[in-house]
């Protein structure tokens, strides 16, 4: 399905790929040359992604094309060749001001964070390597299906760098604090049992079946009424924060009585 407020030049340029098929978009990492590697262009579209989707789309689906979900950053982000046009790689950001990189930081994160917004539910269908910031990615979204050859590592700190486009707070969510720590600072791989047993994944399939499982992942979670799903999944960001519980009380009551009016009104306009 055509996306008219999509710029297709932007997404080519970022090397990611768009489809819509009535609620459902599946956005695919399609560099698969250099296994799906990402630059700041990848990032920019990403972002446009998210801020110019449809707000009738329910679920994405987040792929990598070929044999592998993403292998994180572009080699030439360590080396000072020109990427995307502008020279330096991660070295320039130390030639601007602080605040202008830490500006430019911050746009990289919004390619992911978007994924995050309670608004529509994100899957990730991770197949092979899923290293840095393709692991970022993947934590970004709401589910993980992970085909049996999937690898997931935290590869920043092993090159003396941080994990820095917001897979710190999910990653310690779903496995805990030490067991983060430990994924991150040692960088070593989680293969997709692994990651089934410690909380990463939620469902791990042979290669040849993580197609099916995902389309069977997204008809499930189109069942529901949207509403109800993004409200649920508000209450389940909200209690992972750490808020108290009169607090998250007090935040499931405000979200039924949204409920209720909800279908109160979609009632009356049937009658």
């Amino acid at each position: 399905m055509p996306v008219p407020a999509i710029d297709a030049g932007l997404l080519e340029r970022g090397g990611v790929r768009l489809a819509i098929a009535g609620p459902v978009a599946t956005l695919t990492l399609d560099r698969p040359d250099v296994l799906n590697a990402q630059t700041p262009a990848t990032w920019q579209a990403l972002r446009h992604i998210g801020d110019q989707l449809d707000p009738d789309v329910r679920v994405v689906v987040v792929r990598g094309s070929g044999r592998a979900f993403s292998a994180g950053l572009d080699r030439r982000m360590f080396t000072g060749e020109p990427v995307d046009g502008e020279p330096g790689g991660l070295g320039a950001l130390l030639s601007l001001p602080a605040a202008e990189a830490d500006a430019k930081i911050a746009s990289y994160q919004a390619g992911f964070t978007w994924l995050s917004d309670p608004a529509r539910v994100t899957i990730a269908a991770v197949q092979g390597h899923a290293i840095g910031a393709g692991f970022q990615l993947a934590l970004a979204c709401d589910f993980r299906v992970l085909a049996e050859d999937a690898q997931f590592c935290m590869a920043e700190t092993g090159l003396g760098l941080v994990p820095d486009l917001g897979g710190t707070l999910p990653l310690v969510r779903l496995v805990g604090y030490s067991r983060a720590a430990e994924i991150c600072v040692t960088s070593r791989r989680v293969g997709a049992a692994e990651s089934l047993q410690i909380g990463l994944a939620n469902s791990v399939v042979p290669v040849s079946d993580l197609d099916t499982a995902v389309s069977e992942l997204v008809a499930s979670v189109l069942k529901p009424l949207p509403g109800a799903v993004s409200e649920t999944l508000a209450l389940i960001a909200s209690a992972a924060s750490g808020v108290s519980l009169a607090d998250q009380l007090a935040i499931e009551r405000a979200a039924q009585l949204r409920r209720l009016g909800s279908l109160a009104a979609a009632l009356s306009a049937q009658s």
